[in-house]
């Protein structure tokens, strides 16, 4: 087995041909389009299906520098900030505990499933840990964090491998069944978005003759180096909170920060240009976006899956019927059976299912092809990437002790 890593530089720029590749594929095959496939997704699932191959026939294990990935995602959560204007904030109070309310108890929801399968199947006590709430829930991060302590606890060898395996798995389901879920919604209970010029997250196709484009090298400039400003902020919170013992993912730090920034700057000082609803900012915010998904899938090692076995795979099937059912007949109506509700359950299979990205990737597609649902892209990050992460170490802590 012979191994090619490739460099940060030359990752950065096949992740851009992947994208290119992904939205060709989705204008040649209507039902991607139809189904509100991300284009990134769609090219990323192609590049890791040939490194599969090339595992597989030349075993050879390509693997990709991410650094920049990582980089991109401040850039797209700092963006959601910025656009998130405090009377957005204070009519999502409500909805944001409902959505809460509702992960927690998905959350009890899939373990019980996990934990069901398991016995019945007679699988290996500590898988059931990674194929609930830690993997599909908690996503590469949290197995990561947890299968050390789940490997000791259980005897279980391949801890780290099942999760990510696991993990893997449900983030490219979750990435396919988000806009269907969410076209499935609109078209049945005749729902679209609001009318408006203002660029919340997703830049239209094709500008209509009322609306202004305002992207520039001055407006794009000035709007990077707001986010940068916001994301340098970020990176010192992050160290004050280390020295006291707290801990939270930097691009959650980067979210509140944007959020304080774009309510407190133009207030104070009225005269500088502020980016919030721009078409500046909405345009930074989908390519960070769509080039952190198609490098984060198209470094995906699939042969991990290879180890997973009919058995666990028949469980993944289990859990992926149980989202989408949770999703159509209590998320959906729970939210309001709104716009903003169908937009959040194409967002709610990356919770269930995948990770954060891949929940906005799926809201991001949706309101491209129907229109802006403003709250959902606030209220959302802040449940998948901050809440639920405190609730289900408890629980994961729980299911280990």
């Amino acid at each position: 087995m012979s191994t090619i890593q490739i460099s940060g530089l030359l990752s950065f720029t096949i992740s851009i041909l992947v994208f290119f590749a992904g939205a060709g594929i989705n204008r040649a095959v209507a039902p991607l389009r139809r189904w509100n496939i991300p284009e990134a997704v769609t090219g990323g699932l192609l590049a890791a299906l040939v490194t599969l191959i090339a595992y597989r026939v030349f075993g050879t294990e390509i693997t990709f520098a991410l650094e920049a990935r990582d980089m991109l995602l401040l850039y797209f959560f700092t963006g959601i900030g910025l656009n998130a204007r405090l009377s957005d904030l204070i009519s999502g109070g409500r909805p944001l505990l409902i959505l809460l309310a509702l992960t927690l108890i998905y959350l009890v929801i899939q373990n019980l499933i996990a934990a069901g399968s398991v016995a019945i199947l007679g699988l290996p006590e500590g898988v059931a840990v990674f194929l609930g709430s830690a993997s599909l829930i908690g996503g590469h991060g949290t197995t990561i964090a947890w299968a050390p302590l789940i490997a000791q606890r259980f005897g279980l060898a391949n801890a780290m491998e099942v999760g990510i395996a696991v993990a893997t798995l449900g983030l490219v389901v979750a990435s396919l069944v988000g806009g269907p879920i969410a076209k499935y919604l609109i078209g049945r209970h005749n729902l679209h978005g609001p009318r408006s010029d203002e660029a919340v997250m997703g830049l239209p196709q094709k500008l209509d003759d009322t609306t202004r484009d305002d992207v520039n090298h001055v407006s794009l400039l000035r709007t990077i180096l707001v986010m940068n400003l916001a994301i340098l902020i970020g990176f010192g919170i992050e160290e004050l909170m280390e020295e006291v013992a707290l801990k939270l993912p930097l691009f959650v730090i980067c979210l509140l920060v944007g959020i304080v920034l774009t309510n407190t700057v133009p207030r104070l000082l009225p005269r500088v240009v502020w980016p919030t609803r721009t078409r500046a900012l909405a345009l930074v915010s989908d390519l960070s976006l769509n080039v952190f998904l198609a490098m984060s899938l198209m470094s995906m090692q699939l042969w991990t899956l290879g180890g997973l076995g009919l058995a666990l795979v028949i469980v993944l099937a289990i859990q992926t019927l149980a989202a989408v059912a949770y999703i159509i007949f209590v998320v959906f109506p729970a939210m309001g059976k709104n716009y903003e509700a169908a937009v959040l359950s194409a967002g709610f299979t990356g919770i269930s299912l995948g990770a954060t990205p891949t929940a906005i990737a799926n809201m991001t597609a949706v309101t491209k092809a129907h229109g802006a649902a403003t709250r959902a892209f606030i209220i959302l990050p802040l449940v998948s990437a901050f809440f639920i992460d405190i609730a289900n170490a408890a629980v994961i802590g729980f299911l280990v002790r």
